[in-house]
């Protein structure tokens, strides 16, 4: 076993906290909900903004330039900077906002991550950053001048990187126990000339004492650091004793130890609480202002920063070392020859032999993880991918009911905003580290995001997989009405009812099949019955198993604004009711695995299988009333107004997702439940006109099987063939990348629609939003989305498990290429991997047009996992460092691979 697996099963067994330090320092605190305490709750990006940052405290969490926290957000570490030229000290990444961006908020940086182990005993970070003066009014300029049909603005398109007058910050962290943590800065300047640069490697507490707050994990009290000789020594009532040391950079001339509070500025701020005279900007005015007298003289305080400055000819690399350790004697000592030894002296022996072993350790980890099979470039990918997932975990901190009232030192709170935004969410309280989409577009949890996070990360961590997804479950996130927080802006929004598949893949990465935990599935299994019942009683309005839900990320993928109400009628969506009949088909896997130990889930296995027929009943009935359309061979949405069910021809993965709804029944399994296996029968024997609507077979799998197998699936084989059909057309769903979320043929035939007086027009877009009506910048009106296509690939697979190598269809749709389902679906995979892949010329299409990402040295290696991807070119858009469902890449990966399904630790803790 590898050092890092057993690093992983010491933290599981809680004998050492490896996963207490991590980087779950936020990128962004500024602009987001929780900070937000205007009066309605509606003025997010203007109530906090990002040059407010640098000198107000936060209270519900903290950010930071690629830093460091513990898993309570206590004592962070960032790095800081400042080329002499810019405005303010780079202490924290920029972007526009919502209404300053054509499609909405967008991070204006260049930072890749590119390594990191589960427990983070190792992570590497790279920040590109400019030597003139960075282009902040130009971005917004731009930004705000642009419409939405132009491309967005970034700092690649100005001038800030001609000549590569910049300077390659890369950022590593290495452990050399649970709370001994070294850190290194390796600089380069990749300028022609040499360049000044001024760090400053900054260590905070969050601020947690100003509110005098009450609610759990606030500690009151004031914690504090001070210089002892030349080590900083920082004392938490909770967190304990650190002490911090700096190899400096540069000349002792050029280097000191600076001291302030992380306190809002009074002065700047008037009406905000404060406590001290010395605040949280005092570095930006020290360094970029001269402000000499801003910094604590006493050299003590709540925030620290060892300040350096060098000059670094072209081409050169300078290093910084730095420790924070946990330690609890004074760490100033006399030896035996009577030297006084200071921790400095001694603090970075065998300092880079600890990251040399802890760098060969990561590496013998991944060839544990990244099959031998697979070659350099996709090994690349998947190691860039996974890095991109593990530094995406944040520390999150909101707890609604103290939020909504304000706190005793806080900005006062009105009844309207008592009664305002998530004020029927008076119960959650989040105070843990949460997989994020991306720690600047999106630096809080969504619900649906995270579901696909944890496929990949179950072959990395499986314990904290599991925990991820039993964490949204309990009674303290999850509504007692049974839903599921979806995001911060609206807990209350709708998002497609993922989370049991997502627990049923983490489940089957929990160890081999005789050996899974089977625990965490039961306890899974009881909380998504409550959510079930939830989406049963609020999303079908006719009580006819046909249902509705809006489905934020999916609210504008039809002619409506799909969250929003509409003023007459409803939407009786093909999607909603796929996604429930997918719900119910993960329920019933579920409830036959536990019933091998438990007959009574014998019972719910039952329950979810008749549950499931009604749905697929419903769905496909042909009274006028289903949602198949038998003229047009597809699935659609059904407005349903005064009595009458009108159909949307609007043909995007509405229409698919019917597809993904397969379950196979084994008969050794089911022969196992006699209970269920006499109700099954009893069930269909006396419902014989099933099997028009719904494909319910009986027969041998592939050859090399004799087992009996039995399919459920919403289209019958003839349906199921026609849809194949459509989407595998190029000329429809079938793009160079993947499968588009709108057929490309709405891009020469627009849907019309009238309804309500107004003509409603849908049209294919292959890249961002053109519309500011369903929000900035997201879009499924064509591009390609990892998660959808994930769910297809999986489910083609399913499909060809039952059917076998004899079921061919054309792929692509019209060229005489027949394929199996299985090389359909390594099609597909195909398609999605090679966006990060090189081409001939070297350039990978996530990349767009940038060449410098196709031929320069320093930028050719780098990665980039964005939100979603232009169906006709592959450019990433959206977020750009969304990696968390985009790193299903890897899992894409490996599935090629024909590896087992869990990770080598899961089988080992069981």
């Amino acid at each position: 076993m590898n050092a890092e697996d057993q690093r992983l099963i010491e933290n599981e067994n809680r004998e050492k906290n490896w996963q207490r330090w991590g980087p779950y320092l936020s990128e962004r605190q500024w602009g987001t909900v929780r900070e937000d305490y205007s009066d309605g709750g509606d003025a997010t990006w203007s109530y906090f903004p990002h040059d407010h940052a640098r000198s107000r405290a936060y209270r519900w969490g903290e950010d930071g330039l690629l830093g460091i926290t513990d898993r309570r957000g206590r004592l962070c570490f960032c790095i800081a900077l400042w080329n002499g030229r810019d405005p303010i000290l780079k202490e924290r990444l920029f972007g526009v906002t919502g209404p300053e961006g054509n499609h909405g908020e967008d991070v204006k940086e260049c930072y890749f991550y590119l390594d990191s182990t589960p427990t983070h005993s190792y992570m590497r970070a790279l920040y590109k950053y400019p030597q003139g003066r960075y282009p902040y009014e130009e971005l917004v300029d731009v930004g705000r001048r642009r419409d939405r049909t132009e491309p967005e603005y970034e700092l690649t398109d100005t001038r800030v990187f001609d000549e590569s007058r910049y300077f390659d910050v890369e950022v590593e962290y290495a452990k050399a126990g649970p709370d001994d943590l070294l850190i290194r800065f390796n600089i380069t300047n990749r300028g022609p000339q040499p360049a000044v640069l001024h760090l400053l490697p900054q260590l905070f507490f969050q601020n947690t004492w100003t509110w005098q707050c009450d609610d759990e994990g606030c500690s009151p009290a004031r914690p504090s650091m001070k210089l002892v000789g030349d080590v900083v020594q920082a004392q938490h009532d909770t967190l304990g004793q650190f002490w911090y040391a700096c190899d400096c950079m540069g000349t002792p001339d050029t280097w000191a130890w600076l001291f302030t509070d992380n306190e809002t500025n009074k002065v700047r701020h008037h009406g905000l609480p404060s406590e001290s005279d010395y605040y949280k900007d005092a570095f930006h005015r020290y360094v970029v202002s001269g402000e000499i007298k801003a910094v604590n003289p006493a050299q003590r305080g709540t925030k620290c920063a060892s300040y350096g400055l060098d000059l670094i000819q072209s081409g050169q690399t300078k290093t910084v070392r730095l420790r924070l350790t946990h330690v609890d004697e004074p760490l100033i000592t006399e030896n035996c020859d009577g030297h006084i030894e200071r921790f400095s002296e001694v603090a970075f022996e065998g300092f880079d032999d600890t990251f040399e072993t802890r760098i060969h350790e990561a590496d013998e980890f991944y060839q544990s993880r990244i099959p031998e099979s697979v070659d350099d470039g996709r090994r690349q990918i998947m190691r860039q991918a996974y890095a991109g997932l593990l530094w995406t975990k944040q520390f999150y901190h909101y707890v609604v009911d103290t939020w909504l009232d304000g706190d005793p030192n806080g900005p006062p709170s009105s009844d309207t905003r008592k009664f305002g935004r998530n004020s029927e969410w008076r119960h959650l309280f989040n105070r843990d580290v949460i997989s994020m989409p991306d720690k600047w577009e999106y630096p809080w949890y969504a619900a649906w995001d995270l579901a696909f996070h944890m496929v990949p990360m179950a072959h990395l961590d499986p314990r904290f997989a599991k925990d991820q997804m039993i964490l949204f479950l309990r009674e303290w996130y999850m509504h007692p009405s049974g839903q599921i927080p979806a995001y911060e802006w609206h807990l209350d929004d709708v998002n497609p009812p993922v989370h049991a598949w997502g627990v049923w893949q983490v489940y089957k990465a929990s160890g081999p099949p005789r050996n899974r935990d089977k625990l965490f599935l039961a306890r899974a299994f009881q909380k998504l019955l409550i959510n079930f019942t939830w989406w049963v009683n609020r999303k079908d309005p006719r009580g006819k198993n046909i249902f509705s839900g809006g489905f934020l990320g999916l609210d504008n993928i039809g002619v409506f604004d799909r969250s929003k109400p509409l003023p007459q009628g409803h939407l009786e969506q093909a999607d909603g009711t796929a996604w429930m009949a997918f719900y119910c088909g993960t329920m019933l896997r579920m409830a036959i695995e536990l019933a091998e130990d438990n007959e009574a889930y014998g019972d719910m296995a039952s329950k979810f299988f008749e549950h499931y027929v009604a749905i697929a009943e419903a769905m496909n009935c042909m009274d006028g009333t289903g949602l198949w359309d038998e003229t047009e061979g597809f699935y659609y949405d059904h407005l349903f107004v005064d009595g009458k069910s009108i159909p949307i021809r609007v043909r995007s993965l509405v229409g698919l997702l019917p597809l993904m709804t397969g379950v196979i029944l084994e008969e050794k399994i089911i022969g196992r439940l006699p209970g269920f296996k006499r109700r099954m029968r009893w069930f269909l024997n006396s419902r014989d006109d099933l099997s028009t609507h719904m494909t319910y077979l009986e027969g041998e799998g592939p050859e090399s099987e004799t087992i009996t197998r039995r399919l459920l699936a919403i289209p019958s084989e003839d349906r199921f063939r026609r849809l194949l059909a459509v989407m595998l057309d190029e000329s429809e769903f079938l793009s160079p990348f993947g499968i588009r979320s709108m057929s490309a043929a709405h891009g020469l035939e627009p849907l019309a629609f009238e309804f309500g007086g107004q003509l409603h027009e849908v049209h294919y877009v292959p890249g961002e939003s053109e519309s500011g009506m369903f929000g900035g910048n997201s879009n499924w009106r064509g591009p390609v989305w990892f998660p959808m296509n994930y769910l297809i690939i999986q489910s083609l697979k399913r499909y060809h498990a039952f059917y076998g190598d004899s079921f061919q269809v054309e792929c692509p749709t019209g060229s005489g290429n027949l394929m199996t389902l299985m090389e359909v679906a390594k099609e597909l995979e195909d398609r999605c991997i090679s966006l990060f892949e090189r081409d001939e010329d070297g350039s990978r299409p996530a990349h767009g047009d940038l060449q410098r990402y196709a031929s320069d040295p320093a930028w050719k290696d780098l990665i980039l996992f964005y939100e979603y991807f232009h169906a006709d070119n592959g450019k990433g858009l959206g977020a750009s460092h969304q990696t968390g469902w985009t790193a299903l890449v890897a899992s894409m990966i490996r599935s090629q691979a024909n590896v087992p399904k869990y990770s080598p630790v899961a089988e080992a803790v069981q």
